[in-house]
């Protein structure tokens, strides 16, 4: 016989977070019968998640940002990591402004919550979190990313960027603490769950395990990353959403050690290995080099004798968390960084000069002028591209499958696989950063047989089928930076307008006009890929 002892599944030890006082309104201690409640009007809710949703699209954590500063600093960075981390320090910079988010994709807005015993609202708590999340989208010049299914094929954008995730668990006290997230679709599609077992557990099957699964991430995600690896878990769903808030620092103050009680724990050894084989890897900071990873949490938990869940995630370069809490003091927001321009160094780090493209010639012109350079070329684009995602190109494919013709814009203009944010007033454009170009693989062939996508543009790897494709056709995909969608919108981006299909709002087809638009040429017309030969 054993006694019974409870242990908090995730005993955080203690909160480092820098908070700041919204406002001291909105909560009352009241006495019920011998015990104190805090009571919170729901306009608190609502003002705490509108507060939030708006600080973390526009600002990012002081932290986050030193990392980016360090890679400027390492000897050992390659120039396509400084070039990153420059581009990302000065699209926080413009960011942080407040008129262009970090992100175009303004994300999933997501909050956990720990809501006290001893708290009283008297209303459905998702309900007014909702209603401060859907203020801000409105108010912002943010994007609206959410489609609701109307039938199990048909589908709209719900024109509000609701339904939230929103989950709020039960805990001991008088305090309501929160951690609110914007999750972009790039790097929520990054995150893995593998099935494993025990022979998993043991030194040289793990070191294998995570130097073949690290490639699995690839840069679609925006890297640099703040890496998660969770093993364990009581069930599949506790293993992702440990995953999910380890990304975002939550778990940071985790024990370092387990016990019989099956506490979770950080494993600092492993995080150090794992961060060294991210390094190794050489995929960098998106373009090649050391900077594939800022950091990286390895949490253990326990497991099942029958089940060995392994989780893998990534919190990307738009890394978009906040915490929150309400106490008897006030209401409280996580203080974000204000002045991101502290981080730029006086001078932009030295790089070889790009090649400069004129996209306003003939196709055939643009394909002859990117044959003559290797793979790994930095470019400077100008000119004219047109803008399509994933349901413009469905669209695109249901016009051949009907036999008609490609447009004459696929033919003729570099296609940018993007979805602006909404356009600021007196702006030519929104936040307007690459979206994953491995969603429109599936399309290169086909349309490159008929003379479209010859020229691509987005973030991210691709599959062999584009390779592949422009072997056979004489295409090429240039790589974008994934993250400076604020400093791409003010700098880069002269003119936006709607050519085809209005109707799908952030999905619709543009066309657009560049101004030393950066980009590298990842896939050639010779069949060598950039990411092939990491």
């Amino acid at each position: 016989m054993i006694d019974f002892i409870y242990q908090d599944p995730y005993p955080i030890l203690k909160d480092e977070t820098q908070y700041r006082k919204i406002t001291s309104d909105f909560v009352k201690v009241e006495q019920f019968g011998a015990r104190e409640v805090l009571t919170v009007d729901p306009k608190g809710l609502e003002l705490l998640a509108e507060e939030a949703l708006t600080d973390v699209s526009f600002m990012l954590r002081t932290t986050h940002l030193q990392k980016l500063r360090n890679i400027l600093d390492d000897p050992e960075a390659t120039d396509n990591d400084r070039f990153v981390a420059y581009n990302l320090l000065q699209n926080a910079s413009v960011a942080a402004e407040g008129q262009l988010p970090s992100c175009q994709d303004t994300g999933t807005a997501i909050v956990m919550a720990k809501k006290g015993e001893s708290i009283f609202t008297g209303v459905d708590d998702a309900e007014w979190l909702s209603k401060g999340i859907f203020n801000t989208y409105q108010k912002r010049n943010l994007r609206y990313s959410q489609i609701v299914p109307i039938s199990m094929f048909e589908e709209k954008n719900s024109g509000s960027n609701l339904p939230a995730q929103i989950d709020i668990y039960a805990k001991k006290g008088t305090s309501y603490e929160f951690l609110f997230m914007a999750k972009g679709g790039g790097s929520a599609n990054k995150t893995y769950l593998y099935q494993q077992t025990k022979s998993l557990l043991n030194d040289k099957s793990l070191d294998a395990f995570i130097r073949a699964k690290i490639k699995d991430l690839g840069t679609s995600a925006c890297p640099p990353y703040h890496l998660a690896l969770v093993i364990g878990g009581t069930s599949a769903e506790a293993n992702l959403a440990t995953v999910k808030k380890a990304s975002a620092g939550y778990f940071d103050n985790l024990p370092t050690t387990g016990n019989m009680s099956g506490q979770a724990f950080r494993d600092l050894e492993w995080e150090e290995r794992v961060q060294k084989i991210c390094q190794e890897s050489e995929i960098g900071a998106q373009f090649g080099g050391k900077y594939f990873t800022h950091d990286v949490r390895v949490i253990r938990l326990p497991r099942h004798a029958a089940s060995c869940p392994v989780g893998l995630g990534v919190s990307c370069s738009a890394d978009r968390n906040i915490k929150g809490k309400i106490t008897k003091d006030g209401i409280f927001l996580e203080q974000l960084e204000v002045n991101p321009k502290q981080f730029l160094p006086e001078t932009a780090p030295h790089l070889e000069a790009p090649v400069e493209i004129d996209l306003d010639q003939p196709m055939a012109d643009i394909l002859a002028k990117l044959s003559q350079y290797p793979i790994k070329t930095r470019l400077k684009l100008n000119g004219t591209v047109i803008v399509a995602r994933d349901i413009a190109h469905a669209k695109i494919k249901e016009l051949l499958d009907a036999g008609k013709p490609m447009p004459e814009y696929f033919k003729n203009h570099p296609v940018y696989y993007a979805g602006p944010a909404k356009t600021p007033e007196g702006m030519a454009s929104g936040s307007f950063g690459p979206t994953t170009a491995g969603r429109m693989d599936v399309y290169v062939d086909e349309f490159q047989k008929h003379a479209g996508s010859m020229v691509m543009l987005a973030k991210g790897n691709r599959t062999k089928q584009v390779t592949d494709a422009c072997n056979k056709y004489g295409g090429f995909y240039l790589g974008s930076i994934g993250g400076p969608a604020a400093i791409l919108a003010q700098d880069n981006i002269l003119k936006v307008e709607v050519v085809d299909f209005e109707e799908l709002g952030m999905e619709a087809v543009r066309k657009i006009t560049v101004k030393d638009f950066p980009a590298f040429i990842i896939t050639d017309d010779k069949g060598n890929d950039f990411f092939e030969n990491l």
